[in-house]
C-alpha cells in the first residue's frame, strides 16, 4: 500500500502511464484532473456515507444539498415517530414527502414533495436529517483524503483508464506500454483505446 496524498498518487499514476505520461501537461494538472474524474466512479462503487441535515421552513420544498452531496441514501425525518406511533393517533406523521435531487447552477437541490407543513414541522421538528453518499476527495494532506487505502489500486486503475480515453480521443493509435503498478491483471500493451477498454473491465471486475 502506498500513501494517499495527491502528490504521491499523481507520481504513481505517472509511473503507471509510463512513457505515455509525457503526452500530458508537465505541471501535473492533467493527472490531478484524471484522478478527480476517477473519484466519481470510485464514489459510485465505494460509497462515502455521511449524515446531513437541513432546516425546514413551512411550505418550502426546495433546499440546498451539502456541497459534497453525490446521492441520497435515505431520509430519517419522522421515521422514529412512524415506528412508535399508530396510524389512528392524532399525532401520527403520515407518509413522508417524496425526495428528488436535481442539479442547479450552484450545486444540487433537495426537493421535498409535498413541502412540509407548519403542523408537520411542529410535530416532527425542523431538522430534516438524512444519510447521503458524498463525493470522495483527494487532498494534498493524506489524512484528508477520503478514499480508503484498500481502494488505492482501484482509484489508479480508473484514472489510468481516463488517461487512455483522453489519448484515444486525441486520435493516438500507436501502441503504448504501461508501467508496473502491482496490479497483476492490468493490461500492459496496446493502443490507448484498447487499454482504456481493458482497464475499465479490470476496474469493474475489482468492484464485483
Amino acid at each position: 500500500m502506498g500513501a494517499m496524498d495527491q502528490t504521491t498518487l499523481v507520481d504513481d499514476l505517472k509511473k503507471m502511464l509510463n512513457d505515455s505520461a509525457n503526452k500530458f501537461e508537465a505541471d501535473d494538472t492533467d493527472f490531478v484532473r484524471q484522478l478527480d474524474f476517477a473519484l466519481g466512479d470510485v464514489s459510485r462503487v465505494r460509497p462515502y456515507r455521511q449524515m446531513g441535515s437541513i432546516t425546514l421552513t413551512a411550505d418550502v420544498g426546495e433546499y440546498s444539498a451539502p456541497a459534497n452531496f453525490f446521492k441520497m441514501d435515505f431520509p430519517l425525518w419522522g421515521n422514529a415517530e412512524r415506528r412508535t406511533r399508530q396510524p389512528w393517533n392524532s399525532n401520527y406523521p403520515g407518509p413522508a414527502p417524496s425526495v428528488t435531487v436535481f442539479g442547479s447552477g450552484t450545486g444540487k437541490t433537495i426537493s421535498l414533495e409535498p413541502a412540509p407543513s407548519a403542523a408537520q414541522i411542529f410535530n416532527l421538528g425542523d431538522q430534516y436529517r438524512f444519510y447521503y453518499r458524498a463525493l470522495h476527495v483527494i487532498s494534498v494532506i493524506e489524512a484528508d483524503t477520503t478514499v480508503d487505502v484498500a481502494d488505492r489500486d482501484l482509484l489508479l486503475i480508473r484514472a489510468a483508464a481516463q488517461a487512455m480515453q483522453e489519448l484515444a480521443a486525441r486520435g493516438v493509435t500507436k501502441p503504448i506500454k504501461l508501467g508496473g503498478s502491482g496490479v497483476g491483471a492490468m493490461p500492459k500493451n496496446g493502443t490507448p483505446a484498447a487499454l482504456a477498454e481493458g482497464l475499465m473491465k479490470l476496474f469493474e471486475s475489482m468492484t464485483a
